[in-house]
Formats: structure tokens, C-alpha cells, sequence
């Protein structure tokens, strides 16, 4: 099952840490959040990986070339311009193949058990489903929350609403309709199919955290020490 790692961000809210190096090269423990992930996922038993990159795009592939360091196959899929998620996941897809494959956002750190999306992997394949999300518990940044999980399925409405953590399972065929090249956010897709009851979910009560400021890649540097290891 391969998967694909998501890194073609600017990263605005970032800058001006994010003016010379890509988010996901960032730091957290002494390690680019990027190759903390790559690592979880080849443990995990995700060999081939993909990842999208725009820019500081050589940056990434020079910090993490091939992947062989890590124990897996690491292969480019390189965008002008940033395309959104399912912009990029679409714009990936002759790499990512006809089956199942998961992704995972490049800016989080977590301790979720990736090796757990296999069985999701495997129940799409033998389905009409189209995707199965890891939800958590609203952040402060994000008290809302965006779908709600009920008897595993995932539906847009309801009070009791979790947060996407950026992991995922997807059927590549959620993404035909979408033009290689055109730019698409996740939503455009998920939307309808959480319509159709062909999104199920699950929801993670470990470690997780969205860096997506300053102040909350300060948060995960506290939470991960360098000593801590891969988190």
C-alpha cells in the first residue's frame, strides 16, 4: 500500500520562518516535521512513499533524497503552484496507482498507528466507499471542529463535531473528476461522498498536533524533546 505525504504548502502563517525553507522542514525535537512522518509511515510499512512538493521544493528532495535512509522509496510529484489538497492528490495519482493509498499532511506530529489504515486500505478496495478520516478532539485553534463521527460513518452536520487530523485513506477513484492540474480542495470531493455514506471514520485519542504557527511549533518542541525520538 503506498502513501503520500503532503508538503507542497507555502506556509504562510509561518513566515518569515518559512521565507528560506519549506513548513515541512521546519524542526520539532531537533527533526524536520517531514522526515518525522516519513519515518512513522516505514515503520509503519509503507514503503513507497510520494510526496508533493512546490515550494522550496529542492530543499526537501536534497533533506530527504530517495528515502533509502529511512528504509523507503520516496518519489516527487513537483507542482508549479501549490494545487490544494485534492489538486495535489489528483495531480499524483499515475504515482500513487489504482489501489487505495493513504495520506498524510507533512505539518503534524502525532502518535497515530499508521499500520491501523491497512485494514481501511483493504475494506475501500472491496467497496463503493471513497474514503475513511482520522478525526481528534477539537484543538483551541479549531474549537468548531469538521465532520461528526457517528456508528463510524462521517457526516458534515450534527453538534458533536470532531477535527480531520490530515490522515486518510482515499480510493483514487474519489479524484476522476478532478483535472491533472486544476486546483481542489479536499472538501469539494468529501462533501458528496459523506452525502452518499461513503466516508467512514475513526477517531485518535493519543498525541496530535497541527503546527501550523509559530506558537504551536514552540508547543510541539516543548511536548518533543530531541531525547524523545521519532514521536
Amino acid at each position: 500500500m503506498k502513501a503520500m505525504i503532503l508538503a507542497a504548502g507555502r506556509g504562510e502563517r509561518m513566515r518569515p520562518l518559512t521565507d528560506r525553507v519549506p513548513k515541512a522542514l521546519l524542526e520539532v525535537g531537533g527533526r524536520p516535521l517531514i522526515a518525522r512522518v516519513v519515518s512513522q509511515l516505514a515503520r509503519c510499512g509503507y514503503a513507497d512513499l510520494v510526496i508533493n512538493v512546490s515550494h522550496g521544493g529542492e530543499l526537501l528532495e536534497r533533506a530527504l533524497g530517495d528515502g533509502q535512509a529511512f528504509g523507503a522509496r520516496i518519489v516527487y510529484s513537483r507542482e508549479a503552484a501549490p494545487l490544494e489538497t485534492a489538486g495535489g492528490i489528483a495531480y499524483a495519482l499515475p504515482l500513487l496507482g489504482d489501489a487505495p493509498f493513504v495520506v498524510v499532511n507533512g505539518d503534524i506530529c502525532c502518535d497515530y498507528d499508521f499500520a491501523r489504515l491497512k485494514a481501511a486500505g483493504a475494506r475501500l478496495a472491496r467497496s463503493a466507499a471513497a474514503a475513511h478520516l482520522v478525526l481528534v478532539d477539537n484543538p483551541p485553534h479549531h474549537p468548531e471542529g469538521d465532520f461528526c463521527l457517528r456508528d463510524g460513518l462521517l457526516s458534515a452536520g450534527g453538534e458533536e463535531r470532531l477535527t480531520f487530523s490530515g490522515i486518510g485513506v482515499y480510493a483514487p477513484e474519489l479524484f476522476a473528476a478532478v483535472n491533472r492540474g486544476d486546483r481542489c480542495p479536499l472538501i469539494a470531493l468529501i462533501g458528496p461522498a459523506m452525502a452518499d455514506g461513503r466516508v467512514s471514520g475513526e477517531q485518535h485519542h493519543g498525541l496530535w498536533i497541527d503546527v501550523g504557527t509559530p506558537q504551536r511549533l514552540a508547543e510541539a518542541n516543548r511536548l518533543l524533546r530531541p531525547q524523545a525520538g521519532d514521536g
